[in-house]
């Protein structure tokens, strides 16, 4: 993977081009964002300039190196993932016993999340780890000199998933690495990874890719026409792997409608109304019992559609792009109620409870109460 692969970036990607042309390439480093930002795109392509770094440009030892990093498969290119037991294996599960795997699902999803990497898997239920095992790992791979002479590159993804134990092994290693080893840490939750880890490596921050370069791409390798580019482009807030799906949830966005439509309808109902109490109960019970990527999405579904009555409400209309045919509901005669005295809390009581559903919390209380919240909130005075 090259450079010229990755989406956007341009000022990180000259930045570890020149880091490289220059021989100045920091042993351990932290990429942070979400994947849809295309951390480990660029970790790949990153990799695949320092490999190459030892060769003549245009050379036929140059042209085997790419190809061989194409497939994920250099001998001096390693990978670290998430991972837990599987139907085919039992106990002590590492990275090397999921390669085909990873291969596939990088060269299809490169910029996938989590959850997609472990629904590929077929372990979507289960939390993805690295452990002790898997660190172990990392160390007796990394105790060799590199395979083919120059550097050797180990890619960390998700590296917020380590534990404790296999944290501090990691950090061992960054603070005694092997000779022209580097360690390129992937994560979207810096704050979870231990801090003297972090202290220890060179944090490269990957922003939002811009509405534009999404809509570039969903019209000209997606063939996805102008007017719905534009409007999944807006709706992903730069991470092209929910640009991605949203191409794909169409029918999801209609159900998601639905809920809105029957959740915003009761709790304006439910305000001094102790018969509407049930349907609100109901309609939780019902969130509830769907998956937690489901709730999420959901939950990412109320925040737009909010923010997009808060930009009705005062008339930014340039913005608006929310259609809602299979209900009628009106974005218009809604937008009056979401402003400045309850947006915020609004986003606030539907981050903490995006926040609760990724910790497995019980669905029934999270709905419930963010319904008890939303029925206060959309009553409050403008």
């Amino acid at each position: 993977m090259h450079f010229n692969d990755v989406l956007g970036q341009t000022h990180l990607k000259n930045h570890l081009l020149k880091s490289v042309e220059n021989n100045r390439i920091p042993h351990a480093q932290l990429f942070v964002g979400s994947v849809g930002s295309g951390i480990l795109p660029m970790a790949i392509a990153y990799a695949q300039a320092i490999l190459t770094s030892q060769y003549q440009p245009g050379s036929v030892e140059e042209a085997a190196c790419i190809q061989k990093v194409t497939k994920l498969a250099h001998p001096d290119l390693h990978f670290s993932f998430p991972m837990n037991t599987t139907d085919n294996v039992k106990k002590n599960p590492v990275s090397s016993f999921f390669l085909e795997e990873w291969r596939s699902f990088v060269n299809t999803q490169p910029y996938g999340s989590l959850y997609e990497w472990l629904e590929a898997l077929g372990i979507d239920k289960k939390q993805g780890n690295i452990g002790v095992d898997e660190a172990k790992e990392i160390s007796k791979t990394l105790i060799h000199k590199p395979f083919e002479g120059g550097y050797q590159v180990m890619v960390v993804w998700m590296a917020d998933r380590m534990n404790t134990e296999a944290s501090n092994k990691i950090l061992k290693l960054i603070e005694e690495p092997p000779k022209n080893t580097i360690i390129l840490l992937l994560t979207e939750k810096e704050e979870m990874i231990l801090g003297t880890i972090r202290s220890r490596c060179q944090k490269l921050q990957f922003p939002a890719l811009p509405d534009s370069e999404i809509l570039k791409y969903l019209t000209d390798n997606e063939n996805v026409d102008v007017k719905k580019a534009t409007k999944v482009s807006k709706l992903a807030h730069g991470n092209l792997n929910i640009a991605l799906q949203l191409l794909n949830e169409e029918g999801d966005d209609l159900q998601f409608e639905k809920w809105f439509v029957e959740w915003v309808r009761t709790a304006f109902k439910a305000k001094g109304n102790k018969a509407a109490i049930n349907p609100l109960l109901q309609w939780s019970i019902d969130l509830a019992s769907q998956n937690r990527e489901t709730q999420k999405k959901f939950l990412a579904y109320c925040s737009t559609t909010f923010r997009q009555a808060m930009l009705k409400n005062y008339s930014a209309d340039s913005l608006i792009y929310f259609d809602a045919p299979a209900t009628g509901f009106s974005i218009e005669k809604f937008a009056p109620f979401i402003h400045q005295n309850n947006i915020v809390k609004i986003f606030e009581a539907l981050e903490e409870a995006t926040y609760h559903v990724s910790r497995n919390g019980n669905g029934k209380i999270i709905f419930t109460d963010l319904s008890i919240k939303l029925t206060r909130l959309i009553h409050a005075k403008s």
